[in-house]
Order: structure tokens, then sequence, then C-alpha cells
């Protein structure tokens, strides 16, 4: 009888085993379920999927940003042009700087051309100077940008060398360039003057005006000939107030953003004209 029993309860346990093992796993399965957990392969599918997909929206909010910057500058006048130059040279003593640098005045002289093209061909004679001017300072200072980063080191390399006052020296560039940007000066405000009377003068009017001011001290007879047939074939006025308006602002005269760039502009001009008159080169003359 005991044996028997025991048979039996083998028996049972028998085919009670298997049973048990696959509710056990059965059971495992809906918990797998709920809780989400993934296997190895899908797990890394789904993080690729993931990673790809924050890449794509980060390039294209990168895209984005290139895009509104791009029409920012277009929206931005070359007086804006201008004053972001000048605005982050720091005033210390009354004065922009200890020394004039380099980089935003050959930033400033770029955007003198520009103003050259703008007042027409009638300007090509200047213009040429100034490019020359520029591609001078231009060839000295990428020869050791931390040993040329200011105008006074390049007029000090020239006096040591003993070729300051030569007609194709760096420091005749940042004289000429710095005389052209008193005129530039000169012009804008006569515009911004007359913009408030009744009875305005033609550009040619101005520009002459502005000129006998700036650069007819300075030049000999061959250039003040030059300039003098030049006047004659400057454009409208209208065209050259809109472009220095940029092209969408639908405002006459930006007199605030002259009167901004004439206040950072003139001091950072007088610093170079007291830098020039140190090494006895303000009064150099041309042809």
């Amino acid at each position: 009888m005991m044996v028997e029993r025991k048979r039996d309860e083998g028996e049972a346990m028998a085919m009670n085993g298997p049973r048990q093992e696959g509710e056990a796993e059965a059971a495992a399965a809906p918990a797998t379920a709920v809780t989400g957990e993934k296997g190895e392969g899908e797990r890394d599918d789904g993080e690729r999927a993931d990673g790809e997909e924050r890449k794509e929206e980060s390039e294209e909010e990168e895209e984005e940003e290139e895009k509104k910057d791009k029409v920012e500058l277009e929206e931005w006048s070359e007086l804006r042009l201008a004053i972001a130059e000048l605005s982050p040279i720091s005033r210390r003593g009354g004065k922009l700087c200890s020394s004039p640098p380099t980089l935003p005045f050959l930033g400033l002289s770029h955007l003198l051309l520009r103003l050259l093209d703008k007042i027409g061909p009638t300007m090509a004679v200047l213009r040429l100077d100034v490019q020359r001017n520029i591609e001078r300072l231009q060839e000295l200072y990428l020869q050791d940008p931390s040993k040329y980063s200011t105008l006074t080191a390049m007029v000090e390399k020239e006096t040591d060398d003993g070729t300051v006052r030569k007609a194709d020296s760096c420091a005749r560039a940042i004289l000429w360039l710095t005389r052209s940007m008193d005129f530039s000066v000169a012009l804008l405000q006569r515009l911004e003057e007359e913009e408030e009377g009744s009875d305005q003068q033609s550009l040619a009017q101005l520009v002459e005006a502005a000129y006998k001011v700036s650069l007819k001290p300075w030049h000999g007879w061959i250039s003040s000939a030059a300039c003098k047939i030049a006047l004659k074939l400057i454009p409208e006025r209208a065209i050259f107030v809109g472009w220095l308006m940029g092209e969408n602002q639908s405002y006459s005269l930006p007199k605030l953003e002259i009167e901004k760039l004439v206040q950072l502009l003139q001091p950072f001009l007088d610093d170079i004209h007291a830098m020039l008159a140190k090494f006895k080169l303000d009064r150099l003359k041309s042809t």
C-alpha cells in the first residue's frame, strides 16, 4: 500500500511539474509586456532612431538660425555695419584706445570702398587709391597679426626701417585712408544737416563741400583736377540716400544712425591723426 501511494504521488508530481513551469513562463511574458522592456537588438534600434531624429532636428534648427542671420545681415544698412565695426572698441580716458587697432580700421576701410562705389564711377580715382592702401596694410598685417595688431606698430616698424615716408609705405596708407574717412564723416554730417531744411543741395554740391574741408587741403594740383572733373558725374541725391538706408528700410535719412556713427568714428579718427602727428606724418601731401 505504501509503495502504491508513493507511486501515485510521483505520477501526480510528474504531471503537475511541466504544467507549473509553463505557467511560470506564461506569467513572465505578460510582465515583460507591461513593463515595456525590449530585447537587446530592439533597444539598440530604438536608441539609434532617437539619436538620428534628434540630429535631424538639430540640423534643421541650425539651418533656420543661419537663414535668420542672413536675412538680418541683408537688412542692415552700411551705416549699421560701420557702427558694428566701432562699437566693440572700448573707451579709455576719453579716447577709444591707447593705440588704434588695425582690424576695425581695415573693416571701416572696406566700407569706405562701398561708399565710393555708391557715389559712382566719378570716384574711381579715389577708390583705386583706397583699394591700394587697404591691400598694403593687409599684406603687412598678415605677416604677423599679433605684432601688427595696432596701426602704431606698423608705423613704428617703418620708422625703424627708414621707409615710413616712402610713397608706398603703410604709414602713408594709414594717413590717406584716415583722410578719406574724414571725407565720409563730413559728407554724412552735411546730409544730416540738410535733411532738416527745405532747400536741399544736390549730392554733387554736398560732396564738393565735404571734399573742400577734408581732402582738398592735402591734394596737389593733379589730384584736385581729377576730383573736380569727377564731381560732374555724381548721381542723384535720392539714389545715394536710398543706399544709406538699406534695401528694407522705409523711412527717410537715418539721422540717428548717422549721429551714432559720427560719435563713434570721429574720436577714432582723432586718435589716428594724433598718432600720425607724433611721427610728424600728419602734414604730408600728394602730387
